[in-house]
């Protein structure tokens, strides 16, 4: 069952959420579920309970759009989404492993009973494992594929249907400035790789009228680059990431939001298949 929370005061929309939340039939819906409730698109952001995801988002509620967070920690993504105001738009949270097919299939069969579409797929959920080509760890290698290359690629195919049928969609995926400068080469080969499906559903979706495009981001200051880090080295993190920027600033969650929300909006109806960079221009910047 979809666990929705929503700021919505129109009494259509409360009746529309309250059928999402079982309080009604399936019939019922369909009796009273306005015009533009079915038009409005859907989105579903995985990660959707990180600083990313919330902000990616905020966003995309802000331009209207139902958002599904889909995260494995369901809990921390509701209490995020119900923290969202001012739009009549709906924001769920949805439990999904992106590593795991099945768990995939039934986010998406849950979120397109619900709504009966789904026009946007933010693949945004990953896992950061650190280490040198010579200590890696097989498993850690094996788990960042699985979430940050096999998951996009799980969703992406999930949603196919729904875009087959509705001749539109977008798809953005989150990368890294890492794909060009190298780094940690677990973490860089599985968002490099996210660059190529990228560009591969591009050209294989854009016959569906699906955009297909990637936000890279550079370092950007949340619990997920935190994570391991004591006081000094973040301080240090901080200051190189800051000179490394010829805008001589640090990208915060909300650039990526906004990029995420004009990539799938109509005035980028024209681009596919484009990473856009947004860190400051430090994708300019050497490892």
């Amino acid at each position: 069952m979809l666990d929705c929370h929503s700021v919505a005061v129109e009494p259509v929309t409360r009746t529309f959420l309250a059928a999402y939340s079982g309080w009604m039939t399936q019939h019922e819906l369909e009796a009273q579920v306005t015009t533009d409730d079915q038009e409005r698109r859907v989105a579903i952001v995985t990660g959707g309970a990180g600083a990313l995801g919330v902000a990616i988002a905020h966003a995309l509620h802000r331009d209207g759009l139902h958002v599904v967070l889909a995260d494995r920690d369901h809990d921390a993504a509701a209490a995020r989404a119900a923290e969202f105001t001012g739009q009549a738009a709906a924001v769920l949270a949805e439990p999904v492993d992106v590593a795991q097919p099945d768990s995939v299939s039934a986010l998406v069969e849950r979120v397109g009973s619900a709504f009966g579409r789904i026009d946007v797929v933010v693949n945004n959920a990953a896992v950061q494992r650190r280490g040198d080509i010579g200590d890696l760890e097989i498993d850690d290698w094996d788990l960042a594929h699985r979430v940050n290359l096999r998951g996009p690629m799980l969703m992406c195919r999930a949603v196919v249907p729904y875009w087959n049928k509705q001749r539109s969609g977008n798809v953005v995926n989150i990368a890294s400035r890492v794909w060009l400068s190298g780094g940690p080469p677990i973490y860089v080969a599985a968002k490099a790789g996210v660059v190529g499906l990228t560009r591969s559903l591009a050209t294989e979706l854009g016959p569906l009228g699906v955009t297909a495009n990637a936000v890279a981001p550079s370092f950007v200051p949340t619990n997920f680059t935190r994570a391991g880090r004591d006081e000094s080295s973040w301080q240090d993190l901080l200051d190189h990431h800051r000179a490394m920027s010829p805008l001589g600033r640090i990208t915060e969650p909300a650039d990526i939001g906004d990029a995420v929300a004009f990539l799938v909006s109509e005035r980028a109806r024209a681009i596919t298949g484009e990473v856009l960079h947004v860190c400051c221009g430090s994708q300019l910047a050497p490892r």
